[in-house]
């Protein structure tokens, strides 16, 4: 069993304006960055063993300024990002509702194997990343890590860790910077 500390990004301007990020490469807004300080000192005190962080500069962001107060190198694993929201990148939601009436009633039935148009669905993001999960207890067997990615990546474990159907993954999906600790099994 690990102990995996879990931290959704700051706050990012799109996040405000209800874009769908994905895997675009948006940065932490000064919220974001406000956010991101404040965590690093609530989390002051806790020993980890590693921070790991997706690749997009927002998580990565994130989790550098979390890693100056930790004192703990941060590495990179670009399967920790975000769900591939292919053409509906950058779109605002309710955008998206309205001009793919029939797409969106298919991502309500069935949101895990749901592939957005030119994206990946939920079970797929399930699988890297607990695939990146499974390398990071074999390189940490001991001690707890702090992992910093995105809401639905991050949903994805919650939904594992809670026996919770991954078609329940939005719902699951954690508040910019809150912590949430799980107990990750093999």
């Amino acid at each position: 069993m690990k102990l995996f500390c879990l931290v959704r990004h700051g706050q990012t301007d799109w996040n405000n304006e209800g874009r769908y990020q994905g895997q675009s490469d948006v940065p932490l807004n000064q919220t974001g960055r406000a956010e991101a300080q404040s965590l690093a000192r609530r989390l002051t005190g806790q020993f980890f063993v590693a921070i790991y962080t997706s690749d997009l500069k927002r998580a990565s962001e994130t989790a550098n300024i979390i890693a100056q107060v930790l004192q703990l190198p941060v590495m990179l694993e670009p399967r920790l990002r975000e769900i591939n929201q292919g053409e509906w990148e950058g779109q605002l939601v309710d955008v998206i509702k309205a001009h793919y009436v029939e797409l969106w009633e298919q991502r309500t039935i069935d949101a895990a194997l749901f592939h957005p148009p030119g994206g990946e669905s939920v079970a797929e993001v399930a699988e890297r990343v607990q695939a990146a999960l499974r390398n990071i207890v074999h390189l940490h067997p001991t001690g707890s890590v702090l992992i910093v990615s995105h809401g639905l990546a991050l949903a994805t474990i919650i939904c594992r860790e809670h026996s919770i159907t991954l078609g329940k993954a939005y719902s699951q999906i954690p508040e910019n910077t809150e912590p949430i600790w799980v107990n990750w099994k093999e």
